[in-house]
């Protein structure tokens, strides 16, 4: 059974305080690291926890197609999770093409099966042809396909972007310089080589040491090589990130409840130092299971709530810097979100799918060269049908923004598959296991049960 859920629908606001504890998918990030280094190791690792969505359904069957064994079984503790077992084989790449007939390999429009896997068939002994969605075309490849060129690898592509044909010579000692200007995922497909390849790979750009996701790479590589076959994988907190922005709504909305209640009682004053004083202890919507470590840079995002006056994408949260924009019309002032420059390269342009949606919002919104800045506008929100740009992290976050705000009118919501499948089924799913929001058919204004609000992939090969 594939996706059912309507092309548009509506959220509806929260009306109520409430309580919950919502449990996330697996880190996609880590996910699709995981499995190029398992599939590198010589001999079977035990994947537990791995996020199971079309970005990773993408990396895995790509993986078979190359010729891994992999097994894939339901994991108890998450519906969109999976026990991801593979069989290394020691630094080969088993399956080939010939120049007259590559291997045909598809990457959807992964950033990270695009960029990990055109690093990984360079270590196979024959032709591949890597292509993607139209999307997946456009974006950047450049730095990534010549440095594989520096490092003596013969790359085919008249623009320097997928579709590209690379001839995998395997393992040769060499060396090579990648800029992470672009994207830091350039790097970390060729660290995560780098060893079984000999290759000697020279991280350049701005701010080398602070980019999360590269650091990211070096950590998990360092933890791989301890985990005796068996790897479990962080909850993915970008995704999280929704969950903790909506315990600052339901904050927001307890407060109002208890400010509404205060006025109706005696000695007003007492009582509102008392109950300002049990809210600001509250969590209303946990996360369960938040990871402690740093691997992920936007575990940081709950110490940005309250938001503060300026966040930086390049050192301070990663993609959970779009979950803050839609929370910044609710604050008390002005906040600047910086170096969004990659932002705009990525699923959309995602500074200006920002700035579009969230001032045909009632939002207040000025963008100065790669830099946003959200106003305070709680008095002029009111609702509009979003576009998503195909962009699960657009569909999320409004989707947020719509428990707050009345008439947010959701397109294709079914994009949330490439990391988040269950999403809109979280929010929909009584409490504690969900908030309890109710979500409709926008065209029939029919409510959807949170099983109709799951959205299924494709049979994977």
């Amino acid at each position: 059974m594939l996706e059912q859920i309507p092309e548009l629908i509506e959220i509806v606001p929260l009306k109520e305080p409430l309580s919950a504890s919502i449990t996330v998918p697996g880190s996609k990030s880590i996910t699709n690291r995981a499995l190029i280094l398992a599939a590198l190791s010589p001999s079977a690792t035990r994947l537990r926890g791995a996020l199971w969505s079309e970005d990773t359904q993408v990396m895995v069957d790509a993986l078979r197609k190359l010729g891994f064994n992999i097994d894939v079984a339901v994991d108890p503790g998450e519906p969109f999770n999976r026990v991801i077992t593979v069989q290394g084989a020691n630094g080969t790449i088993p399956n080939s093409g010939t120049v007259g007939l590559p291997l045909e390999i598809y990457v959807g429009n992964a950033g990270t099966a695009a960029r990990f896997l055109s690093a990984l068939v360079c270590l196979g002994r024959g032709v591949y042809s890597l292509r993607g969605t139209p999307r997946m075309h456009e974006r950047p490849q450049a730095a990534l396909l010549n440095a594989l060129r520096q490092l003596g690898y013969k790359v085919e592509s008249p623009n320097n972007k997928l579709p590209a044909v690379i001839h995998g010579q395997g393992p040769r000692v060499a060396a090579c310089k990648i800029d992470i200007h672009e994207s830091s995922q350039f790097a970390s497909a060729l660290l995560l080589c780098a060893k079984v390849g000999g290759w000697d790979v020279e991280v350049v750009g701005e701010d080398v040491e602070e980019a999360p996701y590269v650091a990211m790479t070096h950590k998990l590589i360092e933890a791989f090589a301890r985990n005796n076959g068996d790897f479990g994988i962080e909850p993915d907190t970008s995704s999280a990130s929704y969950f903790v922005a909506a315990n600052w709504l339901v904050r927001i909305l307890a407060r109002e409840t208890m400010e509404a209640w205060d006025h109706q009682t005696a000695h007003p004053r007492t009582k509102q130092r008392a109950l300002t004083d049990l809210y600001n202890r509250l969590t209303l919507v946990n996360v369960a299971g938040l990871p402690r470590s740093d691997w992920q840079i936007d575990t940081a995002f709950q110490n940005f709530i309250p938001l503060p006056k300026q966040i930086s994408r390049h050192t301070e949260l990663g993609d959970s810097i779009m979950t803050a924009m839609v929370l910044a019309p609710f604050a008390n002032q002005p906040t600047t979100f910086t170096d969004l420059q990659n932002l705009r390269l990525q699923e959309c342009d995602r500074v200006s799918a920002m700035q579009t949606e969230l001032v045909k919002c009632g939002v207040r919104v000025d963008v100065s060269g790669d830099d946003l800045t959200v106003f305070p506008s709680s008095k002029t929100l009111h609702g509009a049908e979003i576009e998503t740009y195909d962009d699960h992290r657009m569909a999320m976050c409004f989707a947020i923004f719509g428990l707050r705000v009345s008439g947010i009118r959701l397109k294709n919501p079914s994009c949330v598959k490439k990391t988040f499948p269950n999403f809109f089924q979280k929010l929909a799913t009584q409490v504690p296991a969900g908030l309890g929001a109710q979500i409709l058919d926008a065209k029939t204004r029919s409510a959807l049960s949170p099983q109709q609000l799951v959205i299924n992939l494709e049979p994977s090969t």
